[in-house]
């Protein structure tokens, strides 16, 4: 779970610098429907980071249940008024829905979920093969011999006591 975090935001931070560089190389469609992938692999990162041990589907899932509510909060007047107002609510909000990129979400939380699963189960197998490789060998140990019971032939099978 430490290095869980930091590996979330670097995804994270990753995520935003490849937004950023699709907006600035790229133009038309590519650049629109790379930006909503990227925008649901950014809010599955960001469920990682806020909670390090989801699994990589149900973080994939509420990644993209939250980028199509965000894009359904479209049909309302709120995210034209708020991106009117701010250039951060226009990246995070947008301001017109568009039927597509509900198709665009889902292609990033599926990317997302397959280099999470492949992330976790490389982490998984490299811990395992470090605590075989350090972990001393244990040999059974053998029960305890049955207590021994003194011989009759000593006292003539008769008891000693009063």
């Amino acid at each position: 779970m430490i290095r869980t975090r930091p590996a979330a935001l670097a995804c994270a931070a990753a995520t935003v610098a490849a937004g950023l560089g699709v907006r600035a190389w790229a133009d038309g469609d590519l650049a629109k429907y790379a930006g909503d992938a990227l925008y649901t692999v950014l809010v599955h990162a960001l469920v990682v980071c806020a909670v390090p041990r989801v699994r990589p589907r149900t973080a994939a899932v509420g990644a993209f249940v939250f980028s199509c509510a965000v894009e359904l909060l479209q049909l309302t007047p709120v995210p034209a008024g708020l991106a009117a107002r701010s250039g951060l609510a226009r990246l995070v909000l947008g301001s017109t829905f568009n039927a597509p990129d509900l198709l665009w979400y889902a292609v990033g939380a599926g990317a997302a979920a397959v280099l999470h699963s492949v992330s976790a189960r490389s982490a998984r197998s490299g811990r395992s093969t470090r605590s075989t490789r350090s972990a001393p060998v244990r040999r059974p140990v053998p029960p305890p011999d049955p207590p021994s019971r003194p011989s009759r032939g000593a006292t003539g099978g008769r008891s000693t006591g009063p």
